[in-house]
């Protein structure tokens, strides 16, 4: 069965392997709330933190995602303050569960869906402030205080992997500013790498022994997620775009 590509996509719908590979700075201090800044996201102060001989990125293998598991999911929402209250239309959907069904074999899998941080990224492209903006190690982020929320990133995003903040947002993280009428989506926990460490998503997604989600620098070919994308076959989503994204997918 195969679903639509809007950027509203209800939770649990199911893909075909093909659709899912086809779906594919001004400086501020705003106060959002105590202690949370709209500056931390300011597109100078950002790309200072970034390495530029590194590529961070995801590798996603379907075959040890649990569909019925979706601790990277409650993982980042934890981490970064956003929730999900079973209204996909208006929801914030940094990460979600898309599930994916052969239409010939009936086989079932399941994968968690986000920013790609491309390479090429189409919401770079069209936003017209330069508030989404790509950090020289890849790690693709919104300026909130340059975002006016026209919202054109979330239509040139192949992935539906933007939401935009319709409600007053409440005891939000310091790590992580938001802001009512601003767009947001999956930052690769930046803040955890920026200090040594790996998003949420991955740190939660192992201690399940999952294990489906793989987290380093692409261009490190001594890193362990460098190693596997040599050795084993991987897919990126929407190919035919060519726009290089820092996640990659196996087995799906």
């Amino acid at each position: 069965m195969t679903g639509n590509n809007s950027t509203t996509r209800p939770k649990g719908a199911e893909f075909s392997r093909r659709d899912f590979l086809r779906s594919g700075a001004a400086v501020a201090t705003a106060t959002l709330a105590p202690g949370v800044t709209l500056i931390a996201f300011g597109g100078s102060q950002a790309q200072a933190r970034a390495d530029a001989g590194k590529r961070w990125g995801l590798l996603i293998d379907a075959g040890r995602c649990d569909p019925d598991c979706s601790a990277c999911v409650t993982a980042c929402s934890d981490e970064n303050g956003w929730k999900d209250t079973g209204h996909p239309e208006t929801d914030a959907q940094w990460i979600r569960k898309v599930t994916l069904k052969n239409k010939f074999t009936g086989h079932v899998s399941s994968a968690p869906v986000m920013c790609q941080h491309c390479e090429e990224p189409p919401c770079v492209d069209v936003c017209p402030t330069g508030a989404s903006f790509k950090r020289v190690d890849g790690i693709v982020l919104v300026d909130k205080h340059t975002c006016i929320g026209c919202r054109y990133c979330m239509m040139a995003c192949p992935f539906s992997a933007r939401s935009f903040i319709h409600e007053p947002v409440n005891n939000q993280k310091t790590h992580a500013p938001r802001g009512q009428g601003t767009v947001e989506s999956c930052t690769l926990c930046v803040h955890r790498v920026d200090n040594g460490g790996t998003p949420a998503c991955v740190e939660a997604c192992a201690a399940t022994g999952n294990e489906a989600i793989i987290f380093g620098d692409l261009n490190d070919p001594t890193s362990d997620i460098a190693k596997r994308l040599a050795e084993y076959p991987t897919s990126s989503l929407r190919p035919d775009l060519a726009l290089n994204p820092g996640v990659r997918y196996s087995n799906l």
